[in-house]
């Protein structure tokens, strides 16, 4: 039976209370969208609030439109899932097989707050789904703990995400609500990071699985083609 992949996109477009233009990070929905696809999965694409994904705008040009996500930008079926992406609160997670969250600051001001993301991630981790994400969007782990044994779904667990010296160099340290790095630690994660800023590490941990920054994206897919794989 077709492996069934849920792609869950931030709705925030803002800096939290600020005018900064944030949003989704197209790179890290386009790479591992590709990787599905090309594994034969079909992908669903939802956001907290359903409708048009916002975008970084930087991550829509130079320097970091990768050869994916310009792919991506010039595919009109791939454009139609992100511009009228459904809501979360309209998706039946039960019938997915896995579930990737892309980053993106807009992740910061949205995923940490939404009961429902959070209930979504403790169904689908204690099921034994495959729970995916990379760079920000491992802050939706922020309140998510397994029914089962009332722990966070990282605890314990090998995990990466957004390094604090990559939120320093992006200069948005002061800007987001916490820092991941530390807020993966503080919840009892085994926090990895690749060898130096910005090179690509993925690690898998049974059936969660976290990419570090925008280029280990591609890892990250491929982490959850081999889990679904198996």
């Amino acid at each position: 039976m077709t492996k069934q992949v849920l792609i869950i996109c931030t709705s925030a477009s803002k800096l939290g209370d600020s005018k900064k233009e944030t949003g989704c990070w197209m790179e890290e929905v386009a790479a591992p969208y590709f990787k599905f696809i090309d594994a034969g999965f079909t992908v669903t694409v939802a956001s907290i609030a359903g409708g048009e994904v916002p975008f970084d705008p930087s991550s829509l040009e130079a320097p970091f439109l990768t050869k994916e996500a310009e792919r991506f930008m010039l595919d009109d079926k791939c454009m139609a899932l992100v511009l009228a992406s459904k809501a979360l609160s309209s998706v039946d997670a039960s019938t997915f097989d896995a579930v990737f969250l892309p980053g993106g600051h807009g992740t910061c001001f949205d995923f940490p707050q939404s009961e429902l993301l959070s209930k979504t991630l403790t169904t689908m981790f204690d099921a034994g789904k495959v729970v995916s994400s990379v760079c920000h969007g491992p802050t939706a782990f922020a309140n998510v703990k397994s029914a089962k044994t009332g722990e966070p779904i990282v605890k314990g667990k090998k995990v990466t995400g957004f390094s604090n010296e990559e939120e320093s160099q992006v200069g948005k340290s002061d800007d987001v609500p916490f820092l991941l790095e530390d807020k993966l630690k503080e919840l009892g994660g085994v926090y990895e990071k690749g060898p130096s800023a910005w090179a690509p590490h993925a690690v898998r941990d049974g059936n969660l699985i976290t990419g570090q920054n925008p280029g280990s994206s591609a890892a990250v897919g491929d982490l959850v083609v081999a889990a679904l794989s198996a």
